[in-house]
């Protein structure tokens, strides 16, 4: 074997004695196992209205955009879902992307551009800490969510900064303090970025979103982004806020210029569940009321869990190697859960992730619980 498989191969075998080894499971049309796991929160990947606006769009368009959105992959319904999602978020306008992921990183290497820092939360999703890297900016990391310490970061430094935080953060699901960092941020003239994925549909007025919830939507220094895949059940990503940074990302943003475009019947698809989500508080209510119940149940059983902000709930494992086995014994009894280790983790501690999906049968809800205390380690 040549030397570089060999060194992939001792790589693989350290990760495994680590219990950091991942592993791809399909699954089937149809499964019955009890969803804890995805990011479903609204149960609208599979809703009638969402369905059928993308099998008219598939049959109309065709499978692909054939092209990235600057050469032949924007369609009508590409700027009909844009111009959706900027009035829904309180914005002035918004441009749409393949993936949450990509939005984040072009947003953040855009701003190289006006800005000479970046102050990034300690807990920051993956995606933000690569447009951190790929922006060229120094980049301050705060503690996590402590306004006061980026007040000190941005007092230390004479430029313009972008403080980059998550609004309900990916991996234990707490609220970032929006309101109090962007009060730290407007008085020093800094912009702020927030990945909205976790909130949007579930927090605010109609859903809008963490940023609408905390009275900062359409502040001309603050930026919104998000994935259209958690409560929208579809794909792709979203970056909403003043025009001319829209226009900026056209003509600068290579993770949106030299990509393909979402295609169509996905975008329709999307489309349709923001009209759906935003009259959707029957669905916010069960959601808000089975993160509240199963974060108590965790709590009588001894398990610390804290109510959620939205539809993300973490509980602490002894280590890697329990996380997966908890994880797997769950999986075994049809109920997905998701397990969290290093590097996914931002402080090196590993735990279950268990998100609220208000599409759940009831009973199939309140089963899960049951089988997530009886695996527990």
């Amino acid at each position: 074997m040549a030397d570089w498989l060999k060194a992939l191969d001792r790589l693989a075998h350290e990760r495994a004695k680590a219990g950091l080894t991942r592993q791809l499971r399909p699954r089937t049309a149809g499964d019955t196992v009890i969803d804890l796991a995805g990011n479903d929160y609204l149960g609208l990947s599979d809703h009638p209205q969402v369905i059928t606006a993308a099998r008219q769009a598939l049959e109309t368009y065709g499978l692909g955009a054939t092209g990235s959105r600057l050469v032949r992959g924007t369609t009508d319904l590409h700027t009909a879902l844009e111009d959706a999602l900027a009035s829904w978020t309180g914005c002035e306008a918004a441009l749409v992307f393949s993936s949450g992921y990509l939005a984040n990183l072009a947003v953040v290497r855009a701003l190289s551009a006006v800005c000479d820092l970046v102050v990034s939360d300690a807990y920051n999703h993956a995606s933000l800490i690569d447009g951190c890297r790929i922006s060229g900016l120094p980049v301050k990391v705060a503690p996590h969510n402590d306004p006061a310490a980026v007040a000190a970061l941005l007092d230390a430094h004479p430029g313009r900064a972008a403080v980059v935080t998550e609004s309900v953060f990916s991996v234990d699901g707490d609220l970032a303090p929006l309101a109090a960092l962007h009060a730290v941020t407007s008085a020093r003239g800094a912009l702020l970025i927030v990945d909205d994925a976790h909130a949007l549909g579930l927090l605010g007025e109609s859903g809008a979103g963490g940023v609408a919830a905390a009275g900062l939507a359409g502040a001309s220094d603050v930026i919104v982004t998000a994935t259209l895949s958690k409560s929208l059940g579809g794909a792709g990503g979203v970056v909403a806020g003043p025009a001319a940074l829209v226009r900026h990302l056209v003509d600068t943003g290579r993770s949106f210029i030299y990509d393909t475009a979402p295609p169509p019947a996905v975008v329709a698809g999307v489309l349709a569940a923001v009209e759906v989500a935003r009259a959707a508080d029957d669905r916010r209510a069960v959601l808000l009321r089975r993160g509240t119940h199963l974060a108590a149940g965790l709590r009588s059983a001894g398990r610390p869990a804290r109510d959620p902000a939205a539809g993300v709930l973490s509980v602490p494992a002894p280590g890697p190697e329990a996380a997966v086995a908890w994880a797997a014994d769950c999986r075994d009894r049809g109920v997905a859960v998701g397990c969290f280790r290093p590097p996914s983790t931002p402080d090196g501690s590993s735990r279950l992730r268990l998100t609220v999906n208000a599409g759940v049968p009831e009973e199939a809800f309140a089963r899960a619980l049951t089988v997530i205390l009886e695996c527990a380690p």
